[in-house]
């Protein structure tokens, strides 16, 4: 037996709708502790992404391993944002960001995209905008360049979908975007690790 709770406010750009869809949830399940849903997630490793964005009013970055495809055709691609992230608000607010898929090499990327009171933008070494207007950090292995058609209110997070429009990668087969090369960043059990040769299983 399940239950509806009050309807969230969803945004579909993309077909041009507006409107609102039920939440539901089951009832009589056993509650799950904060700590419990962590903990079953502790030992689940996610790729490390950092999302740049601009909605008018200055450059805002954060570190994400939440993102996601979703479909090839259309491109789509899928993050979380939190509500406690001083940059959602700007995120949620931008018509286009930058999505940065961080190798090993780029730990420093995602580590300042994750640390909070601190200008993301000071050195201006580091980024530049694309032409388009969109802050990016050139030095990531890949980045996808999206415009935001839907989002999601969920718990203390908003889901947000977004369309590629541009994207800037290694071609496929090329040495540069093997694992043994592009060394891919992963966040797991609260620590950085990276893919290459040594975590290849060999069936």
């Amino acid at each position: 037996m399940s239950t509806t709770q009050p309807a969230f406010p969803v945004r579909d750009e993309a077909h041009g709708v507006e409107g609102s869809r039920p939440l539901i949830t089951l009832s009589g399940s056993p509650q799950v502790t904060p700590d419990e849903f962590k903990a079953a997630f502790r030992n689940h490793p996610a790729g490390v992404a950092v999302i740049t964005a601009d909605p008018g009013d200055g450059p805002v970055a954060l570190t994400a391993t939440s993102v996601f495809s979703v479909s090839a055709e259309p491109p789509l691609l899928v993050f979380s944002v939190s509500a406690l992230s001083s940059s959602a608000p700007s995120i949620k607010r931008a018509d286009t960001i930058v999505v940065h898929l961080l190798g090993a090499g780029q730990l420093g990327l995602a580590k300042l995209g994750a640390t909070s009171g601190i200008d993301r933008f000071a050195d201006t070494s580091l980024w530049t905008r694309l032409t388009t207007g969109e802050p990016y950090f050139p030095a990531a292995h890949a980045w996808i360049r999206a415009r935001i058609v839907n989002e999601m209110q969920a718990g203390g997070s908003t889901v947000i979908a977004a369309e590629a429009v541009q994207t800037h990668a290694p071609a496929a087969g090329d040495p540069a975007a093997d694992a043994a090369s592009a060394e891919p960043l992963v966040y797991h059990n609260r620590t950085w690790h990276h893919l290459g040769e040594h975590s290849k299983i060999l069936s």
